[in-house]
């Protein structure tokens, strides 16, 4: 109880109590000013509250029993007392206001009655009632009268803090702010008190930029400030936002983000470090990975694992050729990446035993027209030794064992030459054997060899046989007749002792004429070929013979050049058509064993498939100008194998399949050539 008493003017000491501002009473005066929340309190020496008020002071809590007079000047009996406060309740509420004593009392918020015990009592009256205040300032009034007797007033009220009761959030934090410490990466927000009478504190939540504030809060305090002291110095964006809770578990939203971009200090990450390749020509082929952000990396080379390492490529991508890698020495490397703020990281060390500079083999030709000899190339990569050797094998065909046996093997006198170095990537060299034998069958091997004398391995082509340049003569008696079974050539062998194979082409002379169809070839000795995969359709073709020698030269130069006859194929084509629409894939070849005809036939892609019961296979009959079938019964399978076929003419064939409701589909053609 705060007495009624007399004392000077002063200043309002201010306290907390039971989570309530309080304060210390300031004197009597008719101006007497009270801060929120502490009470106005006026006496009056009626019980009317009527009148000029005998004093005014101001109050902490409405908790006051007075045996006489409350204050000089008034009776002891039928005096009154008025309390007021106006306040800020925040984002308002369920709120319970309680009252009792001796004698009547009056409780009103914003001028309307809550409580009424106005009368005149002889025991302790006491009543609660339950109200909602809503947001912003409202303001409490207690009116008090003692009639008779003893005096006693307690008047209070609080939030209802139940969470199955309050279902209001607490107003959004105003006044935050935050500031960053770049020396120690600290961010410090603050923000003003709420004015809920509830609070039980503030939660602050952080996000990334581009992401989402996560459900648990990075912290919680009853402050009005906090401080983050996790952050990465990164230079990446963070966003914070302050809510407030109260003691029903009621979280207000949000406030406006508040940026923090960190001072950069991290530096990048690289890893997974590999070496993908290595090739004589072109270098050593590294890979990496790096964080995002990284602005460009450099390649750091050294002779061992502890450095010194120097760089050789700068980039700005994630791989890098180091084409200067020594040969016959082991490399190590390590990528230093640096971001836009200057941080640089590195990755582990890898190593790599690069070998020594093998060539890259070209081309080697025969030379014999002009007595050269053989011509040989290969290239190099401009940071490999530039001396080189080339060796030669020498083999002869041994018939005892069937295969080539090496008879000579030596490093030949073949004077390299510089001849291109367009693309700066690599050098092309260039040499001729001049000691090469006509008729002999060599192959070529090129070494570099370094300032150690160190020699590679041996990068080589294969066997070419040293040739005379001679092409041999066009072949004669060059013949086609047309047959039931193909168009069958002839012609009479070569003299030239060296002739290895004939080739024979074909050339329509229907849709533009310039169509080319390579027929076969023959060995040396054999003047015979039956182009039997053409169909006998009536169609004219011109056919040609190429002779070719043991050292690859040719008569085929040009169309002109070479041996051709013509001839008009006959037209065994059936007189019936097949029909275009059929639902069967058949075709025919000879039977394995020479005799017959083997055909298959396929209707996986068919839709009807499912439910053909059988086969039917025919056969061209030319003597009745009709398709016979084959067998009595329909064929079950996917195949049949026609051994009544006689050789030396050409087979037609259909099939057709047997649907389950009796209907028989369109035929699927097939045909084949035997030859006797």
């Amino acid at each position: 109880m705060n007495p009624a008493r007399r004392t000077t003017t002063g200043a309002l000491l201010l306290a907390t109590a039971g989570g309530l501002l309080t304060a210390v009473a300031p004197p009597a005066s008719a101006t007497v000013s009270c801060p929120s929340p502490v009470f106005k309190r006026q006496f009056f020496a009626n019980t009317s509250l009527s009148g000029t008020p005998r004093k005014t002071d101001c109050d902490t809590a409405i908790d006051q029993s007075w045996s006489g007079a409350p204050v000089s000047g008034l009776p002891r009996d039928n005096f009154s007392v008025r309390w007021t406060v106006t306040r800020d309740f925040g984002s308002g509420g369920p709120f319970t206001l309680s009252a009792t004593g001796l004698d009547g009392i009056r409780v009103y918020v914003d001028g309307v009655r809550r409580i009424d015990l106005w009368k005149n009592v002889s025991t302790t009256v006491r009543k609660t009632a339950d109200v909602t205040i809503p947001s912003g300032r409202h303001t409490l009034r207690v009116d008090y009268a003692n009639w008779t007797g003893a005096a006693k007033v307690k008047v209070t009220y609080a939030p209802r803090t139940a969470a199955a009761v309050d279902k209001v959030k607490p107003l959004v934090p105003t006044g935050t702010s935050v500031s960053y410490d770049k020396a120690t990466g600290k961010a410090k927000l603050t923000w003003a008190k709420n004015k809920e009478m509830d609070l039980a504190g503030y939660r602050v939540y952080r996000r990334g930029k581009g992401g989402t504030f996560p459900g648990r809060p990075l912290a919680t305090t009853a402050s009005t400030s906090s401080t983050d002291t996790t952050l990465w110095m990164s230079g990446a964006v963070y966003y914070y936002e302050v809510r407030a809770y109260d003691r029903a578990g009621n979280e207000s939203a949000g406030t406006a983000d508040l940026a923090v971009t960190t001072v950069d200090r991290l530096a990048p990450t690289v890893r997974d470090l590999k070496v993908l390749s290595e090739t004589p020509l072109d270098g050593v082929q590294l890979w990496w990975m790096s964080d995002e952000g990284s602005l460009n990396y450099r390649v750091l080379r050294a002779g061992s694992p502890d450095g010194p390492f120097e760089m050789v490529v700068g980039n700005t991508s994630n791989s890098a050729l180091d084409a200067t890698a020594p040969y016959g020495e082991t490399s190590y490397y390590k990528i230093a990446a640096t971001d836009g703020a200057g941080n640089t990281g590195y990755s582990s060390v890898v190593s790599i035993a690069r070998p020594l500079a093998v060539p890259y083999f070209g081309n080697r030709y025969n030379r014999p027209e002009d007595g050269g000899g053989i011509d040989l190339s290969w290239s190099v990569s401009p940071h490999a030794p530039q001396q080189f050797r080339v060796h030669r094998q020498e083999y002869r065909y041994d018939s005892s064992i069937g295969r080539d046996v090496l008879v000579d093997d030596r490093v030949v006198p073949c004077a390299p030459t510089l001849t291109d170095t367009t693309y700066g990537t690599r050098y092309y060299y260039a040499c001729t054997d001049t000691t090469v034998v006509p008729g002999k069958e060599y192959a070529y091997g090129v070494t570099t060899v370094d300032a150690l004398g160190r020699e590679s391995e041996q990068a080589g082509g294969g066997p070419i046989v040293y040739g005379d340049g001679t092409a041999p003569p066009l072949v004669t008696g060059f013949t086609a007749a047309a047959t039931a079974y193909g168009t069958v050539l002839d012609w009479d062998d070569s003299p030239a002792a060296d002739i290895a194979e004939y080739h024979v082409y074909r050339l329509s002379t229907v849709d533009d004429g310039t169509q080319y169809t390579y027929v076969g070839r023959t060995e040396a000795g054999t003047t015979r070929i039956v182009d039997s995969a053409n169909l006998q359709d009536g169609e004219s073709h011109t056919y040609f013979v190429d002779a070719v020698d043991t050292s690859g030269n040719s008569t085929n130069s040009s169309a002109e050049a070479q041996v051709s006859t013509t001839v008009t194929e006959l037209d065994l084509r059936p007189s019936v058509e097949t029909p275009v629409d059929w639902l069967l894939d058949v075709s025919a070849r000879a039977a394995a064993d020479g005799t017959g005809v083997d055909l298959t036939w396929d209707v996986s892609s068919s839709y009807y498939k499912d439910d053909i019961t059988g086969y039917r296979v025919q056969r061209w009959n030319p003597a009745t100008a009709a398709y016979e079938p084959l067998t009595a019964d329909p064929v079950t399978g996917t195949s049949y194998t026609d051994g009544t076929a006689a050789a030396g003419t050409t087979h037609f064939y259909w099939v057709t399949a047997l649907h389950a409701d009796g209907t028989e589909s369109e035929p699927g053609d097939a045909w084949v050539a035997l030859v006797p």
